[in-house]
């Protein structure tokens, strides 16, 4: 586990827009994300996360001039997922300027897709991004979902975490599809879940609503928690999170 924790705004992007929604759906508009991840940047964020939300919906590849144009501008590790299939994703994105690729139905559909990329490029450029339900199909409770949590499969979210570290994935992202734009708080189960069976960083995503709700989130075993919506509207600012992170006795950068 990382000793300082980190703290991620999350661009979805759709047709060059940011977008944010509740429980994956009824996606809105929030703003221009080049705007918004110089503000982030220049907020003290720790990373950025940029996931193009209809890329695997519509079978195709992430826009790489906007991630180009974000990389240009901010000098943090930025994250890129949405549509990655290939190696050559992969290439694309590293060459367009993000530090790290995010991938999600691909490896479902096709796990050898984590070998390649982590035997190619390394571990610390993958994120695997689990997008989780509840369901009473699986001995863990948990599934996970594709195609940005449309789609239901039968496999073991807790299972198949595993079985992705041992491929080579360098990071979880945990999205708690129930927790989702709800603001009600993080899945503390479903992170503590996650975390008993991770031996790499745990990224808590979903359900932020204040920022008293990210140290709960850390003592549950995240190493990173990632937020959007509330982050998008002002309601609540990096720095704020920080600062009562640290209050917590948590370090920040």
């Amino acid at each position: 586990m990382s000793l300082t924790v980190r703290v991620i705004p999350c661009l979805d992007v759709a047709e060059g827009r940011v977008v944010k929604g509740v429980n994956f759906e009824n996606l809105r508009d929030a703003g221009d994300p080049i705007e918004l991840a110089n503000y982030y940047y220049e907020s003290g964020a720790d990373e950025l996360t940029f996931l193009d939300v209809r890329a695997t919906v519509e079978n195709r590849s992430t826009m790489y001039d906007l991630v180009s144009r974000t990389a240009e501008q901010i000098f943090i590790p930025l994250t890129v997922g949405g549509g990655v299939r290939s190696v050559d994703d992969v290439a694309q994105l590293l060459a367009h300027g993000a530090d790290k690729v995010g991938v999600n139905s691909a490896a479902i559909k096709r796990p050898d897709l984590i070998d390649e990329i982590s035997g190619r490029y390394g571990a610390q450029v993958l994120v695997l991004s689990l997008d989780i339900t509840r369901s009473n199909a699986t001995p863990s409770g948990f599934v996970v979902t594709t195609h940005g949590g449309r789609e239901l499969t039968d496999i073991d979210a807790l299972e198949w975490a595993r079985e992705a570290i041992n491929r080579g994935a360098g990071e979880l992202l945990v999205n708690s599809i129930d927790a989702d734009g709800t603001k009600n708080g993080f899945d503390l189960e479903l992170i503590s879940a996650v975390r008993e069976v991770s031996s790499v960083p745990v990224i808590a995503s979903g359900g932020a609503g204040s920022a008293d709700d990210f140290p709960p989130a850390i003592t549950a075993g995240a190493d990173a928690a990632l937020a959007a919506s509330i982050f998008h509207t002002k309601a609540v600012t990096i720095g704020e999170v920080k600062a009562v992170l640290a209050s917590e006795g948590f370090e920040v950068r």
